[in-house]
């Protein structure tokens, strides 16, 4: 098997063969582009650098539209000898199969961009997910553009001064001239999500960056919140578990947040950490019971022997 998570900050590929196991890393998924072609770019190239004998490809990515959600596409553009079997899904799939296996609940996963996934007794329930530009709240792209919208903030005199414009002025010396930089870089989806980082190191000591980082777990547990009761989860009597994913939520600030607010609006949520990742899912996507409600956001396609 090989195993493909295509996040924004990178892909990951794991080779599965004989009982080796290699995992490697690759550029990551630009939303922007299409996104099979990209993904088939990698494995191909994967591929070529560690020939073996593989049959399946399982793939969970970010960046996948309804016209690209199509196994036999993807299969079509790898073109790889050998290969029978492709199993491709949105990475909120492989996230929450890495986290939570096929039990039911919910699965947030918050790093660069974010989206949450809760599985019920017969249905699915996709949240957020929708982009930098229109959605992905309390995702670390967020936490940092808001952090940078108080630094300048704080720069003009149009709101409170904070720590975050002299974390902003080690980036850009001249701020007047920061903007300009930013909007012309090729990463900036990745560079703006960076300095989430700065934000939640200055949690403890800075009121402005402390405060994002509530409203971000604010934004995560009303995700949450919202995928628990569409999936028909909300009245469960018994325990929900809810898996926290992403560096976004290992932040002691936003984690806290994210956890009081859910508890208020689901008691029954249980917040735990997740054992599994990505690539896991991705592996577990290729054996996923084709009775299970998670298979209805899986393509699949398999070549005629």
């Amino acid at each position: 098997m090989l195993a493909v998570d295509g996040g924004q900050t990178g892909i990951k590929i794991r080779f599965e063969h004989r009982g080796e196991i290699k995992d490697l890393r690759f550029p990551g998924v630009q939303t922007s582009e299409p996104v099979l072609p990209q993904l088939a770019r990698v494995i191909n190239q994967a591929i070529a650098e560690n020939p073996r004998a593989f049959t399946t490809i399982s793939v969970g990515t970010t960046g996948l539209v309804k016209a690209e959600h199509d196994a036999r596409q993807l299969f079509e553009l790898i073109g790889t000898a050998g290969i029978t079997e492709i199993a491709l899904a949105h990475d909120s799939v492989t996230s929450y199969l890495g986290a939570l296996g096929d039990r039911q609940g919910a699965v947030v996963a918050a790093g660069t961009g974010v989206v949450t996934l809760a599985v019920g007794p017969c249905s699915v329930a996709r949240i957020d997910g929708w982009g930098y530009i229109m959605g992905d709240a309390g995702s670390g792209y967020w936490i940092g553009q808001q952090g940078m919208s108080a630094a300048m903030r704080g720069f003009d005199g149009r709101g409170p001064a904070t720590a975050l414009t002299e974390e902003l002025a080690q980036l850009w010396p001249d701020l007047t001239e920061a903007y300009i930089d930013l909007q012309a870089m090729p990463d900036k989806v990745a560079t703006v999500a960076a300095f989430a980082k700065n934000v939640a190191q200055l949690a403890a000591t800075d009121e402005i960056a402390a405060g994002i980082c509530a409203r971000a777990g604010e934004e995560l547990a009303a995700s949450a919140a919202a995928a628990l009761r569409r999936a028909g989860l909300e009245q469960d009597a018994g325990s929900l578990p809810v898996a926290a994913i992403g560096g976004v939520l290992a932040g002691e600030y936003v984690r806290n947040s994210f956890e009081q607010q859910l508890q208020l609006l689901i008691p029954a949520a249980r917040v735990q950490d997740s054992t599994g990742n990505g690539l896991d899912g991705a592996q577990g996507l290729a054996l996923l019971p084709e009775d299970h409600p998670l298979h209805q956001l899986v393509s699949r396609f398999r070549a005629q022997q």
